[in-house]
């Protein structure tokens, strides 16, 4: 059949709204409450903590800042407070997942740490738990891991909390991308955002909720909440003058955007089934097609299903490859790349978008110690001796590997056009 451009572009994954954000929107305009404070954000607060299951939760400007802030009282925590010219991280090592976002690695480098990333297993497209390991011989003095939960899946927490809590390290957990997915940790199902000693999620314009900016902090300790509603607003002192004995930040949520967050938490959860149903269609659509679906242990996690990703199977892959900026291949009967996927899509006008491409291979931190199952993974091959192929998850799931339409008002009908597009590829 004749497949023509979609006259309303098919995006990735952009807001879906629903009316009540304007209510809680208006709200705070009608009673005046448009700054950092107000009814919008208590409730926010109230209710996450409940959905996730923990005690408290601070509503902050970003995901990156409730990030930077839980880095920061980490840091705090194991080295004590340096001076306000200093990181809290000076001179540290921390373990940090490579195939995420670089919000999730980058308050490391904003309080003078060094992370090393921790390569990535096929299993669920997270931090390998034998690469960590690995990670604690070569360094064991370090004691901070930062996690992210790739794409709404959750990593192996059971193993990788098993491991931190034999060398006395402490987690973050970045769960921007998977508010609502579900853990069986020890036997008993938990929220992503509930798992880590010091946790976070993401409100941004693209995620299963969003209040088009924002993000959260969540734990059990009213210590470190107290601590990072301080820091967040500037660190102002009780006194009757303006008055800093640490160093704060601007980062606490607007009671504007906290109004769009409230009007969208109620949806949470049809959200979740409809990109599940989004996967479960691809999944089938492409079951004849060389490629697999980002995968989850079924047994073990409930993912939220954010975005759904296909990785191409290696004897299915066409002549590719990529420098900082471009990409280039070459079409072959029955195979296909990433690349050739992508731009067919947006011929189509539908967006697509390549796998994060790992932290490890980032110009900016291509220095920093990089470790996989087999031990350190810069230098891993040698000219004279055979050692087999080195081990590098990240960037094999970068190579093959591609994030399709996952936006929830898209229709079926749309859906099954979309895996027409992919399949034709292969022709």
């Amino acid at each position: 059949m004749e497949i023509k451009p979609f006259e309303k572009k098919i995006w990735l994954s952009s807001p879906t709204m629903h009316g009540e954000e304007a209510k809680y929107m208006m709200e705070a305009y009608e009673t005046n409450w448009m700054s950092t404070v107000g009814k919008n954000l208590n409730e926010i607060e109230d209710q996450l903590a409940s959905y996730i299951g923990v005690k408290y939760a601070v509503a902050l400007s970003a995901g990156t800042a409730a990030l930077h802030l839980a880095t920061k009282l980490a840091g705090e925590k194991l080295y004590g407070r340096p001076r306000p010219n200093q990181g809290t991280l000076q001179g540290k090592r921390v373990f940090a997942s490579d195939v995420t976002f670089d919000a999730s690695v980058n308050p490391v480098a904003y309080e003078d740490g060094e992370a090393i990333f921790i390569d990535t297993e096929y299993d669920t497209w997270n931090m390998s738990p034998e690469a960590l390991e690995k990670a604690f011989e070569i360094y064991p003095d370090v004691r901070l891991v930062v996690l992210a939960h790739l794409y709404g899946t959750p990593g192996k927490m059971e193993q990788i909390k098993r491991i931190c809590d034999r060398h006395g390290a402490l987690i973050i957990e970045d769960a921007a991308e998977s508010l609502g997915a579900k853990y069986k940790l020890n036997g008993e199902w938990k929220e992503t955002g509930s798992l880590g000693d010091y946790n976070c999620i993401s409100f941004n314009g693209n995620k299963i909720i969003t209040g088009s900016s924002g993000g959260m902090f969540l734990t059990d300790s009213l210590e470190d909440a107290n601590k990072v509603r301080k820091w967040s607003t500037q660190s102002r002192e009780n006194a009757p003058w303006y008055q800093h004995e640490e160093i704060g930040y601007n980062y606490r949520m607007s009671n504007v955007i906290a109004g769009v967050i409230r009007g969208q938490i109620p949806y949470l959860e049809e959200h979740i089934a409809q990109k599940k149903a989004i996967y479960e269609r691809y999944k089938e659509g492409f079951k004849d097609l060389p490629v697999q679906m980002n995968p989850y242990d079924a047994d073990k996690s409930m993912p939220n299903f954010w975005l759904s990703c296909i990785l191409i199977n290696e004897d299915a892959m066409c002549r590719h490859v990529r420098d900082d900026h471009k990409a280039l291949y070459i079409s072959e009967p029955g195979k296909s790349c990433p690349s050739e996927i992508l731009e067919t899509l947006a011929k189509y006008n539908a967006e697509g978008r390549p796998i994060w491409k790992p932290m490890h291979a980032q110009p900016i931190y291509q220095n920093h110690a990089f470790i996989t199952a087999d031990g350190d993974g810069r230098g891993a091959s040698n000219a004279y001796i055979d050692m087999g192929r080195a081990a590098d998850v990240g960037m094999d799931l970068f190579a093959r590997g591609l994030c399709l339409p996952s936006d929830n008002k898209m229709t079926s009908e749309e859906q099954d056009i979309i895996i027409e597009i992919v399949k034709n590829c292969f022709m």
